[in-house]
């Protein structure tokens, strides 16, 4: 197939343009920047916005596919941002599959549109859209781009959305080296202990669900229409999986620090009100969404993504530590 890919040169992008060249599709790159990784793929680039409809038509021409993983992803900043790229942006995407009728959409969107207070225990797809107003604009935004993706569902475009929950790996530019970092200075904060269980998954099994959901969508299918949480289906303690990913990093037994679940929510409501009078661009480093989310489980049944995609994480968090590991020694014994 000819595919366009939006968000190449991201994480996850990066690792789904592997392997659907590693498959003998046709990729085509739609980001901002150029990323020579994709060029040692063979990986052609269209450089654009998101928010720029006609830009996006243009990049799904002569396409069979999209692959939509690009997006603004955070807890603090200005909402219209979140909403031109990750609402008006996927409006623009599906504005392009219907230009060129483009007959397969992969939508990735993630598992808090389904945020409510006191989290989540093995919920499954049927959990209703969050309500929770104190949501960061990146999930309302994503919670409405997820809802219009599936309502275009239908005999000429068929859609699924997949919800991976917190991707790590080799190669993260954004988790992993910020809880390393952390520790370096001295400590790691975790509201609530990090006891709650949660879900992640190794970039690796989030690419691979990509690529069977785009190989299996299609009219009638089961997957046409639906959500799909995307997890390695190990939950286990916040703090297990934080230590045990600053240890791949070569911190021996990090310093966890706790804070009280309820001392965690003043504290986040705090910064928030003054990171707002402030008017700085700059994110605190806690607020309220955020402070609920670490102190509360977030684990999900994916036996939908098992039926349907007939897929299965192959690298268990274990496999996928060591990985980080053999990873991480090399950046640093590239740098000595």
């Amino acid at each position: 197939m000819r595919v366009l890919l939006t968000g190449g040169g991201g994480f996850l992008g990066g690792a789904i343009a592997e392997r659907l060249v590693a498959r003998g599709h046709s990729v085509r790159s739609f980001s901002r920047g150029r990323y020579p990784a994709l060029d040692a793929l063979g990986v052609s680039h269209v450089r654009g916005d998101l928010a720029d409809r006609e830009a996006v038509i243009a990049a799904a021409k002569g396409c069979d596919a999209v692959v939509h993983t690009a997006a603004k992803a955070g807890v603090w900043g200005d909402y219209d941002e979140y909403r031109r790229a990750n609402l008006d942006g996927t409006r623009n995407v599906l504005a392009a599959c219907r230009a060129h009728q483009v007959p397969k959409l992969v939508y990735t969107s993630t598992p808090s549109v389904v945020h409510h207070r006191g989290g989540t225990r093995g919920g499954d797809e049927s959990l209703p859209y969050t309500t929770d107003p104190d949501v960061s604009a990146y999930v309302s935004t994503k919670a409405r781009a997820e809802r219009e993706v599936l309502e275009a569902n239908g005999p000429q475009l068929s859609v699924v959305a997949l919800r991976p929950h917190l991707i790590w790996g080799p190669g993260d530019p954004h988790l992993v080296p910020r809880m390393i970092a952390r520790a370096r200075r001295g400590r790691i904060v975790l509201p609530g202990g990090g006891r709650e269980l949660v879900d992640t998954v190794y970039v690796d099994n989030a690419a691979d669900a990509h690529l069977n959901a785009l190989e299996r969508v299609g009219p009638g299918a089961a997957c046409a229409g639906r959500p799909y949480f995307i997890s390695n289906g190990e939950p286990v303690p916040m703090r297990e999986i934080v230590t045990r990913i600053l240890e791949a990093g070569g911190i021996e037994d990090p310093k966890v620090v706790p804070i009280p679940r309820r001392a965690a929510h003043a504290m986040g409501a705090v910064l928030e009100r003054a990171f707002t009078l402030a008017r700085t661009d700059r994110e605190p480093p806690l607020t309220r969404f955020v402070a609920e989310v670490l102190t509360t489980p977030h684990w999900f049944d994916i036996g939908a993504a098992r039926r349907d995609l007939e897929w299965a994480p192959q690298v268990s968090i274990a496999e996928g530590l060591e990985r980080l590991r053999q990873s991480l020694s090399l950046e640093a014994a590239s740098r000595a």
